[in-house]
């Protein structure tokens, strides 16, 4: 049995499989982090966590959106489990710069995790803890990563889509602190 996500686009998945969506700085570069984890069924770039509907990415750059570019996985928790996404999220970028990351700058920038059911955001708000004070332990910051339930999910131009599939040598200003999650 398929359902179908209620998004501006119609796609349909498998009825065993969920879906978690990360703002972690530039999409190109957070669709990338997911794309070689077993258990990943899909990804798909797009705007989340703002007030305005169908934004464009021209209308999320100015900021008059406060929509932050995210990614959306498709997973099945059979394979890989969202305490594993979570670990991935944390460790490839710095959930401590606010509204950027890196040379981008902006409220689209931010750290965001987006959850689809309550054991998301438990497991969310947990890692969230973990990981701030093995952080704090090294001197960085605290975390500034919000974490809400997805209202709506709109999928960005096609272009934006596996952009660093289609352009290898594209920019990403995506990094870690280099501080691994610990289990």
């Amino acid at each position: 049995m398929l359902k179908k996500i209620n998004n501006s686009k119609e796609e349909l998945f498998p009825n065993d499989l969920e879906q978690i969506y990360f703002g972690m700085g530039c999409f190109w570069g957070a669709e990338k982090v997911f794309w070689s984890i077993n258990g990943v069924y899909k990804t798909a770039v797009g705007y989340a966590g703002g007030e305005t509907d169908n934004p464009t990415y021209e209308e999320v750059c100015r900021g008059i959106t406060n929509h932050a570019e995210v990614v959306k996985v498709v997973f099945d928790t059979k394979i890989v489990k969202s305490i594993e996404l979570l670990a991935y999220f944390w460790e490839n970028h710095d959930p401590t710069q606010g509204m950027r990351q890196g040379n981008d700058i902006g409220s689209q920038y931010r750290s965001i995790i987006l959850t689809t059911n309550n054991n998301q955001k438990l497991a969310a708000s947990k890692t969230l803890h973990k990981y701030e004070t093995i952080l704090l332990k090294h001197g960085l910051n605290r975390i500034t990563t919000e974490i809400r339930d997805l209202k709506k999910f709109f999928y960005a131009e096609e272009y934006h889509q596996e952009y660093l599939k289609k352009n290898p040598r594209g920019y990403c200003g995506l990094g870690g602190t280099n501080i691994k999650f610990e289990f």
